[in-house]
């Protein structure tokens, strides 16, 4: 019976001690503090967002510099709207910089990588890039090569 409990004991000592490493690694690995709304607001708009969520990060050469706040589509352009925050430590982006829908990885996850401009204008609270390009889908890039190896590469 004294051993019965030891090895219960042990085992739930095992799974607490589990618990508290998966823990403390999302504490590690999660960046909670870009999740914040300080900043100023930006929009960009796309013909094609992919599989790209709210929450995604926004990088400017590497670096995650905020996040996408909202996704909605415009019914009188049919466009998406991308609505995204950038901390107020970056505010020294050019207003002629573009905004690309980027994979992390060969089939990662879809985030948003700002190209700085030349402008001697910087982006404001409100303001919208002007110059985006859509997400690559990997799906229409693959339909296409099979479609032209199929008609033999002629057009």
């Amino acid at each position: 019976m004294g051993q019965n409990k030891s090895v219960d004991f042990a085992t739930g000592l095992f799974i607490f001690l589990g618990l508290a490493a998966m823990f403390f690694l999302l504490t590690q690995t999660t960046n909670i503090e870009a999740y914040g709304d300080e900043g100023y607001t930006v929009t960009a708009r796309f013909s094609n967002i992919g599989n790209l969520k709210e929450r995604a990060p926004v990088s400017l050469s590497g670096v995650t510099i905020g996040r996408v706040k909202k996704i909605e589509v415009d019914p009188e352009r049919l466009d998406a709207v991308v609505t995204f925050t950038i901390d107020s430590r970056y505010s020294a982006i050019p207003a002629d910089s573009s905004v690309s829908i980027l994979t992390a990885g060969l089939l990662g996850e879809k985030y948003l990588g700002i190209e700085p401009g030349g402008d001697i204008e910087n982006l404001k609270d409100g303001d919208e890039v002007l110059f985006t390009q859509s997400a690559v889908v990997l799906e229409n890039l693959i339909s296409k090569y099979l479609f032209d190896t199929a008609s033999g590469g002629e057009e």
